[in-house]
């Protein structure tokens, strides 16, 4: 089997496998990288020691039986029999469910997740996007401090329990997208700076020297991020990558590393005859990034969309605290600038930041498919002091209201694990350093975050604390009972709704027509035919719709049709979806 390592500044590079060393010789084609043979076959141990130094493991490991610390092992990914005949799905008229392996269920796997796919099949998604799976030192965690970008974590069942997860969620009819991590590698068992200048001190990000995109070397760190996309899709049939933190890929070459990759992945898609997408996370609020390459944009499909989710949240909560500022001045009007433009930062000035920004989104170039919507989701949820979910916040009503707006919204929906039944768990934010003082400056880092803005010490949980995870699982106990039971069934009938109804997955932006109300708490938009109200006050609200002819195709509360005045009259705290005839 041949062996190889990019290693640019070694003067000898050994191979050691089943506990054989082997030199390796430089390879007189790519500057750099060194190569060699060795027996070896599927989980084979081996790794490579550099000027006679401590054996460590590949930098493109494809598994870690030991964690990140431990020998590389061989994986031949032609063992597995795929079971399902996967032609893919697209993101155009896609639901996401974002989902976190450690706490979807209580064993924490793959293969315990996959028992749970059905659900989400009968819920009416279309994608499980799978929260970050790379080996991270410990059992639990986020999985953001991930090394090793081509394997998977060993806890979670590795390589194997991840091809059956898919092949399973194919079965079922359901894509699979993988979060990954390009902007930072983990702090803890991460070897890639031994072997070449994966890191650059030109430039610096919140978690220290930044990835190096664009100094000496960057050519071979650019490849090494794209075959490990590359090889998710490939390898493993995953439908998309969610690209965390893209804002904090700092590249000053004239290619950016993102249209690299945009460009690499259509080309994969083209290959293998079925959908990819790359979807960003960024707070840029810039639409070059969803703007194909052909009219000079970076050509990524999708983002997720902060703003909708910040103006619903101040909408719901009335919290005005740290960025959410901007939004809860006027939160309706907020939501209705979303809601039709995409963006509310588009060159305006943000308090939170102390200046102007974002820029407009032409809607004529954009379609609402690329911007996600959501209520909810691991960053909003999991990066409040206490990991409250929206439903320790506000009333099932008002849940109603967050679920239909998210839902019929001219986004691509996205919910986070366990909404769709207002799961009463929280959700926090957990690790497991196996380094004493790496997790001592986390959980002092924690606390100090939160003093500042007046939480109590002992009232932040502690991310070390096996029982900070353990309060984290969904308990899969309450969808069979109220008011979790009355939640999961408004979700079920939203998204058969969005299935069913074309104007709910139109991608026109411009075609979303808003009115609203900051003062008596009520929202309306129309879509094509279908025409959506929601009530967000604490009485009931009587709302003029101008359509003398329309059905209830779903309400929270009992509410009948519309008179020949037009009126909709709403309970409080409801909210209803109607088809004019």
């Amino acid at each position: 089997m041949q062996f190889e390592v990019w290693a640019p500044q070694a003067g000898r590079v050994t191979l050691r496998c089943d506990g054989v060393t082997h030199a390796l010789e430089r390879d007189p084609e790519r500057a750099g990288w060194w190569r060699g043979e060795a027996d070896a076959r599927d989980g084979s141990r081996y790794g490579f020691a550099l000027d006679d130094g401590p054996v460590r493991p590949d930098p493109c490991s494809r598994r870690q039986p030991d964690g990140p610390d431990g020998l590389s092992a061989v994986v031949d990914h032609e063992r597995y029999e795929w079971r399902a005949r996967w032609r893919g799905r697209p993101l155009p008229g896609a639901v996401l469910y974002e989902l976190h392996v450690g706490t979807y269920t209580r064993e924490g796997t793959l293969d315990a997740a996959a028992e749970r796919l059905s659900h989400l099949a009968e819920l009416g998604v279309t994608h499980v996007q799978l929260m970050p799976l790379c080996p991270f030192p410990g059992t639990h965690g986020w999985g953001y401090e991930g090394v090793s970008l081509w394997a998977v974590h060993e806890p979670y069942g590795g390589p194997e329990a991840l091809k059956r997860f898919v092949d399973r969620a194919h079965e079922l009819g359901l894509g699979v997208v993988l979060d990954v991590v390009h902007n930072h590698f983990g702090p803890s068992g991460n070897y890639l700076p031994v072997f070449g200048p994966y890191l650059t001190d030109r430039h610096h990000t919140p978690w220290g020297a930044a990835v190096n995109l664009d100094a000496p070397g960057s050519d071979e760190v650019r490849a090494f991020l794209v075959g490990s996309a590359l090889a998710w899709l490939r390898d493993y049939r995953i439908d998309g990558l969610r690209l965390d933190a893209v804002h904090a890929l700092v590249d000053t070459r004239a290619l950016h590393f993102l249209e690299e990759l945009s460009t690499a992945v259509d080309a994969l898609a083209a290959e293998v005859d079925r959908p990819l997408f790359l979807v960003a996370e960024s707070d840029l609020n810039d639409p070059r990034l969803i703007t194909s390459r052909d009219e000079g944009g970076l050509g990524l499909h999708a983002q997720w969309n902060d703003d909708f989710h910040h103006a619903l949240h101040t909408t719901l909560t009335g919290e005005s605290q740290g960025y959410y500022a901007d939004f809860a001045r006027a939160p309706l009007a907020g939501l209705a600038k979303t809601l039709t433009g995409g963006y509310f930062h588009d060159g305006t000035y943000s308090s939170f930041r102390e200046r102007h920004h974002g820029r407009p989104l032409d809607r004529t170039r954009v379609a609402g498919h690329r911007l996600l919507g959501y209520s909810q989701t691991h960053d909003q949820v999991g990066n409040r002091a206490q990991g409250d979910r929206l439903s320790a916040l506000v009333s099932p009503g008002l849940l109603a209201c967050a679920a239909t707006l998210t839902l019929t919204a001219p986004f691509t929906p996205m919910l986070f694990m366990g909404e769709e039944w207002a799961a009463g768990t929280p959700w926090q934010f957990f690790t497991d350093h196996t380094d004493p003082e790496l997790a001592d400056a986390v959980r002092r880092g924690r606390r100090r975050e939160f003093a500042a803005h007046g939480w109590k010490e002992e009232d932040v949980p502690d991310p070390q604390d096996p029982a900070t995870r353990d309060r984290s699982c969904l308990d899969w106990s309450e969808p069979e009972r109220e008011p979790h039971a009355r939640v999961l069934a408004w979700y079920r009938q939203l998204l058969a709704l969005r299935h069913a109804q074309p104007d709910l997955t139109d991608p026109d932006l411009a075609d979303t027509k808003v009115a609203y109300d900051e003062e008596r708490r009520w929202i309306a938009f129309r879509r094509g035919d279908v025409l959506v109200a929601v009530n967000l006050a604490p009485e009931p609200a009587a709302l003029s719709l101008g359509v003398p002819h329309a059905r209830v195709l779903a309400a929270w509360e009992p509410v009948e049709a519309p008179g020949e005045d037009g009126v909709v009259r709403l309970p409080a705290e409801s909210a209803v979806v109607l088809l004019q005839e």
